[in-house]
């Protein structure tokens, strides 16, 4: 029981790790392209990277949150940040416009995944922290680790959130967080952080490859 025990909190913390780092990249890529300074990349990155759990761990009264208990995630954002920042910075020719398109795309798997990571993280946390038996409190706080940092990222950025605008986000957050919440009915709490996290991502990259939009009360006709 014990090592089945250390095998969860492994791949749970792995979880955490990679989404951290994609996001990291993510708030990264987006404080590049608005040719922000170093400091500036790096705040970027970090902020899209913590500040999700940040608000969930306020909402489940976790005091202090863990971003400042371990440091791990700010350091691993903080080295992603720095590591895209000096690599944009020494090939120039990647932010030209035949590399655009890698660019974009290297920005929605990286968004997909760390959105994906961060909505079953916030679910596994709210179980840990006792609310496991509350349905609407897992799904919520699951969506807001996911949506939190990237909301925060547009902000700062000065850009519309994407989760208002741009192809399924939030809504991409809630299906997967409902399937977790679903299938740790059944399986074990890994299976369905997994399948979750699988489902965000999926719907993610599918909704940005075929420009999947909810729809809007006023239809701009010139598209």
């Amino acid at each position: 029981m014990l090592e089945l025990t250390e095998v969860s909190i492994t791949i749970v913390f792995l979880i955490e790790i990679v989404g951290t780092a994609a996001f990291a990249l993510s708030g990264a890529m987006t404080a590049i392209r608005k040719q922000f300074d170093l400091f500036g990349v790096l705040i970027l990155g970090v902020t899209t990277a913590v500040c999700g759990g940040l608000i969930r761990d306020i909402i489940l009264g976790i005091i202090p949150p863990a971003m400042f208990k371990r440091p791990v995630y700010v350091i691993t954002a903080s080295i992603c940040s720095l590591i895209l920042f000096f690599g944009i910075r020494i090939r120039q020719d990647l932010l030209q416009s035949r590399h655009k398109g890698l660019y974009r795309q290297l920005l929605n798997i990286s968004d997909a995944v760390g959105l994906g990571a961060f909505t079953v993280i916030g679910i596994n946390t709210a179980c840990e922290a006792g609310f496991g038996a509350n349905g609407f409190l897992l799904a919520a706080v699951g969506a807001i680790t996911g949506v939190g940092g990237g909301l925060l990222r547009d902000i700062m950025a000065q850009e519309a959130p994407q989760i208002f605008v741009k192809h399924i986000y939030a809504v991409a957050s809630i299906t997967g967080a409902l399937v977790c919440i679903l299938l740790r009915k059944c399986l074990p709490m890994d299976v369905a952080m997994c399948s979750g996290a699988a489902v965000v991502v999926i719907i993610r990259l599918l909704s940005a490859h075929y420009q999947w939009n909810l729809p809007k009360a006023i239809i701009d006709k010139g598209k």
